[in-house]
């Protein structure tokens, strides 16, 4: 039998979406549009996991 968790998980997708969407502006400006979304996808990954990583020691 599983353990039903009545608390609902954190989500992490608007801090990529986020992070992709101002890495591309940000890199458009400077004229480095695809440096800029790399990094922005870096970021956001890194904040993903963070959030993902602390949703799963709230849970236990």
């Amino acid at each position: 039998m599983t353990r039903s968790s009545s608390r609902t998980p954190m989500a992490g997708g608007f801090l990529l979406a986020i992070s992709l969407i101002a890495g591309s502006v940000i890199g458009a400006i400077r004229g480095q549009a695809s440096i800029g979304f790399v990094a922005g996808l870096g970021v956001g990954l890194a904040l993903l996991i963070a959030v993902w990583l602390i949703d799963r020691l709230r849970t236990r």
